[in-house]
């Protein structure tokens, strides 16, 4: 009769609890409760300009008006967004930074606590602290053991490349027309940006957005062999958007107004003033990884880690990228004494034409303080790779009827470099469990970035 060894049920019962754990995640994604399902989060920032009744963004009563001819053959629909290249530009930064930035939220190590690996089936301690919390260190979690955690992370985005989220100014322009016997019409080359005349009108736009995010993160990371960690990270996101949008149309001379909002060309309504707010939550993207120790030695250790995000959150609610994005890291720690440096270096990898590929740079250390207490800091950065996918149009230069320039924006061109500082704990109230409190905060302005991030969380090593 075969042999039947102890640890065969009790590796078993691991694997059970692994697959439980992620069914549990699965399903939970499922039940949460969803608001504002009639309309899309993505929708509910096109609605900030959206004013007339064509359901268009930037759509002007001046547009359809059968009693003004002027505006039917010179304006049109020259406001819109699908008409002038530089006004769908404008829209499609905003809306695209606030997809894209919600689906690279930072996740934490997935392998603290004590690690261990197994010799002559004795287990031999290979860390002494429990480990960094932004950052990953070399050492894994010895094979057959687990590591299962649940984590909070909440936050709200403040800036956009440095620009205040609720005072973002924007400057809407007409399109340059240009049609049959244009010039004749209006006496001047319609190739000019300025003539007619009425192309020197503008919008000045105000916005104010605010969006906050919760994402309940549920991870199990499995020691394969000594040397060999295999992890799943399943996210629960939860979105709360809110804006306001003043929009205000700056005729350019004239008895009567050619755009405007309602009203008639001689007694015009030029200002008007939205509000748009909606929730959603959900499956946020999935993140596989897998860890490999290339070298373990009592003084320091060197580990290669792969992980991929999958398009598994919604992105028209902006619960995810909807692009898959892959890191691959080199990880180098050391120790001494209590005392743990640690260095990750890599290169991030986003699909689609939307963010750019990062070089990555994690730098910092954890400290035993104590039998129970691990205090952790790192430097945390994500350098962007080429020119920025999310461009802003340009300036505008008018032609006539003098030359002058204009500022669509006061959100700057400058790279989205990604800065930021960890500062954290881990508690150990018990031999097997960890709780994890952490702070994630800028140090420079790239990107759509929070003031303050969030982070805690509670694990269990089986």
């Amino acid at each position: 009769m075969a042999s039947f060894h102890p640890t065969m049920l009790t590796r078993a019962s691991r694997l059970g609890n692994i697959r439980t754990l992620i069914v549990l995640g699965c399903v939970a994604s499922f039940i949460q409760p969803s608001v504002s399902r009639a309309q899309h989060l993505h929708d509910r920032i096109s609605d900030l300009f959206i004013f007339g009744p064509g359901q268009q963004p930037l759509f002007l009563a001046g547009s359809g008006d059968p009693n003004n001819p002027a505006a039917l053959q010179a304006h049109g629909l020259h406001f819109i967004p699908s008409s002038n290249a530089e006004n769908g530009s404008l829209i499609a930064f905003l809306t695209d930074a606030l997809g894209t930035s919600i689906g690279s939220i930072p996740i934490g190590s997935t392998s603290g606590g004590e690690t261990f690996r197994f010799e002559a089936g004795v287990p031999v301690l290979t860390s002494t602290s429990s480990g960094p919390i932004f950052a990953e260190r070399a050492q894994t979690l010895g094979q057959g053991r687990m590591l299962a955690g649940i984590s909070r992370t909440s936050f709200r985005f403040a800036t956009l490349r440095g620009v205040d989220m609720g005072n973002i100014n924007l400057v809407f322009t007409h399109q340059n027309v240009n049609f049959p016997g244009c010039s004749q019409q209006f006496g001047g080359d319609c190739a000019l940006y300025g003539i007619p005349r009425l192309e020197n009108d503008a919008m000045d736009f105000h916005l104010s957005m605010d969006l906050n995010v919760r994402v309940t993160s549920m991870y199990v990371t499995y020691g394969v062999t000594n040397r060999f960690d295999f992890s799943v990270v399943i996210p629960i996101v939860q979105a709360e958007f809110r804006g306001e949008s003043d929009a205000q149309i700056r005729p350019f001379g004239g008895d009567s107004a050619v755009h405007y909002f309602s009203g008639t060309p001689t007694n015009p309504v030029l200002t008007a003033h939205r509000q748009s707010l909606g929730s959603a939550s959900g499956l946020g993207d999935v993140a596989l990884r897998l860890k490999l120790n290339m070298r373990e030695t009592p003084d320091a250790s060197f580990a290669i880690l792969v992980d991929g995000r999958f398009p598994t959150g919604s992105r028209e609610d902006l619960l995810g990228a909807g692009k898959f994005a892959g890191r691959a890291l080199i990880i180098l720690n050391s120790k001494f004494g209590d005392f743990s440096p640690h260095l990750n270096a890599g290169y991030l990898h986003h699909a689609g034409n939307q963010q750019n590929d990062a070089v990555l740079g994690t730098v910092g250390f954890d400290q035993r303080m104590s039998d129970t207490f691990t205090l952790a800091t790192d430097l945390v950065t994500e350098l962007q790779v080429g020119d920025s996918k999310l461009v802003l149009p340009g300036i505008v230069t008018y032609d006539s009827p003098f030359r002058r320039t204009l500022n669509p924006t006061n959100i700057p061109s400058i790279r989205d470099d990604i800065v930021n500082g960890s500062f954290g704990f881990k508690i150990a109230p018990a031999r097997a469990t960890t709780i994890v409190l952490n702070t994630l905060f800028p140090l420079n302005r790239g990107g759509l970035r929070p003031n303050l991030v969030y982070t805690a969380g509670i694990e269990y090593t089986f």
